[in-house]
């Protein structure tokens, strides 16, 4: 063999060499590529994990009111005329007595004078009658004039002492209306809308009210409960009588509109004594005392009712999930696998559930980031105290 040959062969040798080590090193890479990917794609997500345990807690149930004042009484008109002055803005405060309202009293004052005037001719008139009498008794004695003369004097003056009682009578009447002409307040409270206008034609008979006043020193809170929100209220309170039971039921509180709570208790009182059928609900009655006024008929809220305490597993509300209609959490089982259990939601306090089953003390569930997990995936647990969290957010 050549040189030259020698050389070719040598260097096709090589080309082979390299071409296959080309392949191996390409082989080797797509080989460890998806290892490498693999194992970045399982690494563990650190999550929050708390440990369940059974607390006493304390229960209760709301229920949506409307707030009205203990006598909300409307105002309205006992003679007819003319609105001439109103002296008072829808929503203010009034105090017992104030003028509300006037109407126009000149046909009145002239109603007035003219029973006056009548009073006086008939008073007038009693005095003649009276003279003639005492003027014909000694004539009478003396047989100069008969009986009958006497007589008759005496029934005219029977009638004129008639005639006085009926137009004092007349003249208090008159009086009367005169002071229905100006209205006043019957009790201290808030004005409500008033309907009318000066100028406006009103009278007795309107169907509407001039306004109605709210006397706010009591307030009532009506609430209403379903048929069987009313069988745990009366298996709940003591009492062989509805009347016991509503009197052994606790002082109550009212959640105003904008979540804060009133800061008197209120006493329930009053409930009726048959379901409305339509409604399906049955009405109670919670009195609450409002000496600073905050309370006004209109307002709307919630009456919550305090329980029984009960023990039971309590969870954070935003450890569960919900799936068609029922309630999950996270299970840290195994190998720090996550598993999803059904759970069973005894009442709501605050941001957390009280459970009657799914989980039980001592079990460990999954707090945050659950929308990134799935059945069997496992996870990096970070424990968190029961404690310290519920005294970051009470229940």
């Amino acid at each position: 063999m050549t040189a030259k040959s020698l050389f070719k062969h040598k260097r096709a040798h090589l080309l082979l060499i390299g071409a296959l080590s080309l392949m191996a090193a390409t082989l080797l890479y797509r080989c460890t590529e998806p290892t490498a990917a693999a194992a970045v794609g399982v690494t563990a997500p650190t999550l929050p994990v708390i440990q369940v345990q059974e607390e006493p807690v304390s229960t209760f149930r709301d229920f949506t009111a409307t707030v009205e004042g203990a006598k909300d009484i409307e105002i309205r008109p006992q003679v007819k005329g003319i609105l001439s002055r109103i002296y008072v803005d829808e929503g203010a405060y009034v105090e017992k007595g104030q003028v509300l309202f006037q109407i126009d009293k000149r046909p009145y004052q002239q109603s007035y004078h003219q029973a006056t005037a009548r009073l006086a001719s008939a008073e007038a008139s009693l005095k003649v009658a009276r003279i003639n009498v005492d003027r014909l008794e000694p004539l009478v004695q003396r047989k100069v004039v008969s009986d009958v003369e006497l007589q008759t004097a005496q029934a005219t003056y029977e009638q004129a002492k008639a005639a006085v009682a009926e137009a004092k009578s007349q003249q208090a009447i008159a009086n009367i209306n005169l002071d229905f002409t100006r209205i006043t307040a019957p009790e201290s409270g808030y004005i409500s809308s008033i309907p009318y206008k000066t100028g406006s034609l009103v009278s007795d008979s309107d169907p509407e009210a001039l306004t109605v006043l709210s006397e706010t020193k009591q307030m009532h809170v009506y609430f209403s409960m379903s048929e069987k929100d009313f069988m745990d209220f009366k298996s709940e309170y003591p009492g062989a009588t509805m009347e016991e039971k509503v009197a052994g039921v606790p002082p109550v509180e009212l959640i105003l509109a904008d979540g804060t709570t009133y800061d008197q208790k209120g006493k329930v009182e009053l409930v009726e004594g048959s379901f409305n059928k339509e409604a399906g609900a049955i009405s109670f009655r919670a009195s609450f005392p409002n000496e600073h006024g905050l309370l006004r008929s209109g307002n709307t809220g919630k009456i919550r009712l305090s329980g029984q305490a009960v023990h039971g597993v309590l969870i954070p509300q935003g450890a569960t999930f919900e799936i068609q209609n029922k309630t999950f959490a996270f299970q840290l089982a195994d190998s720090n696998k996550v598993k999803s259990v059904p759970i069973q939601i005894a009442v709501k306090k605050g941001n957390y559930y009280v459970l009657k089953g799914g989980l039980k003390p001592g079990d460990k569930i999954v707090l945050q980031g659950l929308d990134r997990l799935k059945n069997g995936m496992q996870i990096a647990p970070e424990a968190v105290s029961m404690d310290s969290l519920t005294k970051a957010n009470p229940y």
